[in-house]
């Protein structure tokens, strides 16, 4: 799209990561034996003289988070004292970029850019850092640490959600052809059993979910449930894709009026309002779709406005509960992109969804740009996703489609 391109000559003066003094503080431990990366974030004035396209920068965000162990926020149950332990030992794979769901969906744009080609200077570079942190060893131990009392509710329902995504992508990738494909495929062979145990995870706990959870953070099932009907698809996995259809309509089929005024709260990084509009598309008919969308959003206007829905504001970039307000842009535009893509070609309201949807993602784009480790670990992630339209393509899990 336009205004996408429009952003690939303007991308990151400045771009988060580690500098090399941050990484050896982060790094003191000599017998980890993780893949720790220095001194790869670019010199800003290196960058400003070779401008990076957006892929670009946003993958070296990911390579120099994935093996950043320090700063880190771990919610983590503790068993015994053999439980005190540094993060790389408790979750040997995604233990970097601040926290566990972070590292997931870090993994996950490099192997969405890599996949795609759309980074293919920088395949060799990102293709090492996955290959050093999926081997057996570090992927057994994400595996017993999964296995071990009290962890079934472990990142549930965001972290799981995105280490589905993760394995959604392995598995496009792995179904081609040539070199990326064999590697893919050998990754995948690795991450099935944790897979298997996640996904076990999620078909028990979805018969026992009574209400839906309809927060603006990680908790929120609406995004949750979009990104397992999008594995499930990829997998063939129906038993799951029927819990999570039958849930979503149970849920969500008689909302009406929902409350758009009262979003976005102050720590939002997910629209309660906009989520569950992106999830029924997966789950109905176009001409069904169309018809629920206008009782649950009535007032989404006909005239191809984009100032119907404000962009969230964001007063401080250092602060990290703050700065989801960044991650709300981008998770609203790909949201709305989502909702205008499951209309007839005929509607009316298409039009201001997408121009909505522009005026959101530009905005969380440039948010991207910022020094400030507290919202750059995990805003490439949503940035990628919206660019690359990842919610979209190919998404069989709508049944009209």
């Amino acid at each position: 799209m336009v205004y996408r391109k429009a952003l690939v000559g303007l991308m990151i003066a400045t771009l988060a990561g580690c500098s090399a003094a941050e990484e050896e503080s982060a790094s003191s431990s000599e017998d980890r034996g993780v893949f720790e990366r220095r001194n790869t974030a670019p010199d800003p004035a290196d960058n400003a003289l070779s401008p990076r396209s957006a892929e670009q920068a946003y993958a070296r965000i990911a390579l120099n988070c994935i093996n950043k162990q320090y700063p880190n926020k771990i919610s983590h149950v503790l068993n015994s004292a053999a439980d005190v332990a540094e993060p790389a030992k408790l979750t040997p794979v995604f233990y970097g970029c601040f926290d566990w769901h972070s590292a997931v969906h870090g993994h996950w744009l490099l192997a969405r850019l890599w996949g795609q080609d759309l980074v293919p200077e920088m395949d060799e570079e990102i293709a090492a850092a996955l290959a050093a942190n999926f081997t057996a060893e570090k992927i057994a131990g994400e595996l017993a640490y999964f296995q071990a009392a009290d962890r079934k509710t472990f990142e549930r329902p965001y972290g799981i959600a995105w280490f589905l995504q993760l394995t959604a992508e392995l598995r496009d990738i792995a179904n081609g052809e040539g070199g990326k494909a064999e590697q893919a495929r050998l990754w995948m062979a690795r991450l099935q059993p944790l897979e298997a145990v996640i996904v076990g995870n999620i078909k028990d706990w979805l018969p026992k979910l009574a209400y839906p959870i309809r927060l603006g953070t990680h908790n929120q099932s609406a995004f949750a449930f979009g990104l397992f009907l999008d594995w499930a698809a990829r997998s063939g996995d129906r038993e799951l894709a029927g819990l999570v259809r039958e849930k979503a309509l149970g849920f969500h089929r008689q909302d009406r009026n929902c409350p758009m005024a009262y979003e976005p709260s102050g720590e939002d990084f997910l629209s309660s309002c906009l989520m569950v509009a992106d999830l029924m598309r997966r789950v109905m008919t176009s001409e069904d779709y169309a018809d629920w969308l206008a009782t649950f959003l009535p007032d989404i206007p006909e005239n191809g406005s984009d100032d119907w829905l404000a962009v969230g504001i964001v007063n401080d970039p250092t602060d990290g509960k703050l700065v989801h307000l960044d991650g709300l842009n981008l998770s609203r535009a790909w949201a709305l992109e989502g909702m205008a893509s499951a209309l007839p070609a005929s509607d009316p309201r298409r039009a201001s969804l997408l121009a909505s949807a522009s005026l959101h993602g530009n905005s969380g784009e440039q948010a991207v740009r910022t020094p400030h480790y507290s919202g750059s670990h995990w805003l490439a992630s949503f940035a990628t996703y919206w660019r690359t339209r990842r919610g979209i393509d190919e998404n069989s899990s709508n049944p009209d489609s």
